[in-house]
């Protein structure tokens, strides 16, 4: 069984007091040294784009207290069954000419099931088929089910952390932290690239924040991609009328985020539409260097097309090929 510790890079190993550390930076320090090291390891005014596609909406049997999916509570999300695969083709089309270079595919599951891998991989086929590079986030994963999407050729698996070990069950109590890792630890051993990130603003502490970001820094290898979202309060749920983020909060864990892992790509995910255009500016600055790009996320809003293309022409930003 994987473990926080079994997962580490034999390298250099963050622990929570250094990566507090970082938080406490000054805030120009910190921007400093996270632009510094996004620099040394990318093309700073370079966005990756994707899109992704909620394929099965609601009816989840996890009580995740961030998310509308979740039989638990009472929200406006209507549940929907899977898409059927030519659905998804045209969408993945019109993310394409749209500019998106990765199509992703969530469903509001708790695991994958026998009955829905031969639909998922027929999905993933019509994907590539297009160029594209594909991600799915299906819930967790056996090793099985782990292979046959890798062998169908999906090239990124996502399932996020999303809080700290200590404040994991304060959200979540239908699945472990464990069992997040477990599915990690099989995504790697089919030679799936690994997305996975976190959620701010929840209630959780400066120190919970470190220590989603020690988790992830220390998986080995590090993600590929780490969506960092801001929490965007669904009503209905329990986290329906949690106050709003400060931006500077936002920033500063994307820099954090890009000083910890040089190598991944940082995504600016769940709450864009929230931010102020000031906010976004900040965040790729600091190091954040891929977003969702379309109208929807899984069930919230995202900023329009439009409005994303306005800011990178503000901002001398341009999609990675």
């Amino acid at each position: 069984m994987a473990t926080v510790a079994s997962l580490k890079t034999n390298a250099a190993t963050w622990t929570r007091p250094q990566i507090v550390d970082l938080f406490d930076l000054p805030f120009n320090d910190l921007l400093f040294r996270a632009h510094e090291t996004h620099r040394d390891n990318f093309d700073p005014n370079t966005v990756q784009l994707s899109t992704l596609l909620s394929i099965k909406t609601g009816g989840c049997q996890e009580d995740c207290k961030y998310c509308a999916q979740s039989s638990h509570f009472e929200t406006e999300l209507t549940a929907t069954k899977t898409l059927a695969v030519e659905e998804v083709r045209i969408e993945a089309e019109k993310a394409k000419a749209a500019g998106a270079t990765r199509f992703c595919m969530g469903a509001g599951w708790r695991d994958l099931k026998d009955r829905d891998v031969e639909t998922m991989t027929a999905m993933i086929g019509e994907v590539k088929a297009l160029g594209m590079e594909s991600c799915m986030t299906l819930g967790m994963l056996s090793d099985d089910h782990a292979q046959a999407l890798g062998d169908a050729g999906l090239d990124y698996y996502n399932h996020n952390v999303d809080t700290s070990p200590e404040y994991y069950d304060k959200i979540i109590t239908t699945r472990t932290y464990q069992d997040r890792l477990d599915t990690l630890s099989a995504v790697r051993r089919v030679g799936m690239k690994v997305c996975s990130g976190g959620i701010i603003g929840m209630g959780e502490t400066l120190d919970d924040r470190a220590g989603m970001l020690e988790t992830l820094a220390n998986l080995d290898p590090q993600p590929e991609s780490v969506p960092i979202n801001q929490l965007v309060p669904i009503p209905g749920t329990p986290l329906g009328d949690v106050d709003a983020l400060d931006p500077f909060e936002m920033v500063r864990t994307v820099a954090v985020a890009r000083i910890l892992m040089p190598k991944s790509h940082v995504r600016l995910s769940a709450g864009r539409r929230e931010m102020s255009e000031e906010t976004q500016a900040l965040c790729y600055f600091a190091g954040a260097n891929s977003i969702f790009y379309g109208e929807k996320l899984l069930t919230t809003d995202n900023p329009d097309l439009d409005a994303d293309k306005a800011l990178f022409d503000k901002l001398g930003i341009s999609g990675e090929a």
